[in-house]
C-alpha cells in the first residue's frame, strides 16, 4: 500500500484543528470580499444621504447608516480591500527582506551577521507605534510633496488624483509596517539557518562545489519552511491589526476612503456614550477586525500543529 502523500497528511493534521478551519474560512471570505467588493457592495461607499443618517439595520441598509447617511455595509466591504492590500504589500516586502537578510546572517556569519543582527536589535529597541509615528512625521510630508510635484511637472492627472484622494498615505503605512515587519522574520530565519548549516547534507553540497546561494535556496530555506510559515501566518494578523490601529489614529488611510480603523474611530468618538441606542455602530467594525486577526492566529496555530513534528 502506497504511503499517504506528505501534503495530504499535513492537511489531515491541519483539518483536525477546528478553529484553524474556521480561521481559513474567514480568510477566504475576506479575500473574496476584497476581490469582488464592487459587485458585493449595495451602494457607493462614499455616497452620502443626509436624509437617512444614523439609521438602524433594515432591509434597505443591512448594517444601517452612519452620521453622513453612508451605507455601513458598503464601507465595511470596501474596507476589506484596504486591509488585504496592506497585508499583501507589507507581507511581500517583509518576506523578501526577512528571508534574504536572515539567510545571509545565518549562513555567512562574520561581518554580515554582526551588521544585520545589530540592525535587527536597533529596530526591536523602539516601540512599534513610536517608530511608526516618527516615520509618519518625517517621511509622509516628503512623500506627498514629492508625488504632488511629479504630478504637476509631468501633468499626470492620475497621480494628482492619487495624492488628492489620500491614497498616498498608504505609502506611509506600507513603509512603516515593512520596516518593522522584516526584523522578526529575519531573526527566525537566521536561527533556523544557524541550526542547519553544519548538517551533513549542507557540508556534502559544499564539498561538491554547490554555490552558496543555491545551498541557501535549495536546501536550507526549504528545510526551515515549517516555522517560517507559522510565523508568517501569525504575522499577517498583526499587519491587519496595525493597519486598523494606524487608520484609527489618523496616520494611515484618510477619510472618506474606507478603512475599518477609520469607521471605528468615527463611531467611537460619536457613539460611545449612547449605550445602548447606537453602540452597535462601534461593535460591528470592532468584531470584524477582531475576527480577521483571530483567523490568522488560528491558522498559524493549525499550521504549527500540522507541521511541527514534535507535536505529532
Amino acid at each position: 500500500m502506497n504511503p499517504r502523500p506528505a501534503w495530504k497528511e499535513t492537511w489531515r493534521r491541519f483539518a483536525r484543528n477546528k478553529p484553524a478551519l474556521l480561521g481559513l474560512l474567514i480568510i477566504a471570505l475576506l479575500l473574496f470580499t476584497a476581490l469582488f467588493a464592487p459587485l458585493l457592495a449595495p451602494y457607493d461607499f462614499s455616497k452620502t444621504n443626509l436624509d437617512n443618517v444614523e439609521k438602524p439595520p433594515s432591509a434597505e441598509h443591512l448594517l444601517g447608516t452612519d452620521a453622513l447617511g453612508r451605507d455601513m455595509l458598503s464601507r465595511i466591504i470596501y474596507g476589506a480591500r484596504s486591509v488585504v492590500f496592506v497585508i499583501i504589500v507589507v507581507a511581500t516586502i517583509s518576506l523578501t527582506f526577512g528571508l534574504l537578510l536572515g539567510a545571509m546572517a545565518g549562513y555567512f556569519g562574520g561581518l554580515s551577521d554582526t551588521l544585520i543582527s545589530r540592525l535587527i536589535d536597533f529596530l526591536f529597541a523602539f516601540p512599534d507605534l513610536l517608530f511608526i509615528f516618527f516615520i509618519a512625521a518625517t517621511i509622509k510630508p516628503g512623500i506627498v510633496t514629492q508625488l504632488r510635484t511629479i504630478a504637476l511637472a509631468n501633468q499626470w492627472p492620475w497621480l494628482t488624483e492619487f495624492v488628492r484622494s489620500g491614497y498616498a498615505d498608504y505609502l506611509v503605512v506600507i513603509i512603516s509596517l515593512s520596516l518593522l515587519g522584516w526584523a522578526g522574520l529575519a531573526r527566525l530565519v537566521r536561527g533556523q539557518i544557524l541550526a542547519l548549516r553544519e548538517k551533513e547534507f549542507v557540508l556534502s553540497a559544499q564539498l561538491v562545489g554547490v554555490s552558496n546561494w543555491r545551498i541557501i535556496t535549495r536546501y536550507l530555506l526549504p528545510n526551515s519552511l515549517a516555522p517560517i510559515l507559522v510565523a508568517i501566518s501569525m504575522g499577517l494578523g498583526g499587519i491587519a491589526l496595525s493597519e486598523g490601529i494606524l487608520a484609527y489614529l489618523g496616520i494611515g488611510l484618510q477619510p472618506p476612503n474606507p478603512s475599518w480603523g477609520i469607521i471605528l474611530s468615527d463611531h467611537v468618538v460619536r457613539y460611545w456614550r449612547t449605550w445602548p441606542e447606537m453602540i452597535w455602530m462601534i461593535f460591528i467594525p470592532f468584531i470584524i477586525m477582531a475576527a480577521v486577526v483571530f483567523a490568522f492566529n488560528f491558522v498559524g496555530d493549525g499550521l504549527n500543529e500540522a507541521l511541527n513534528p514534535e507535536l505529532q
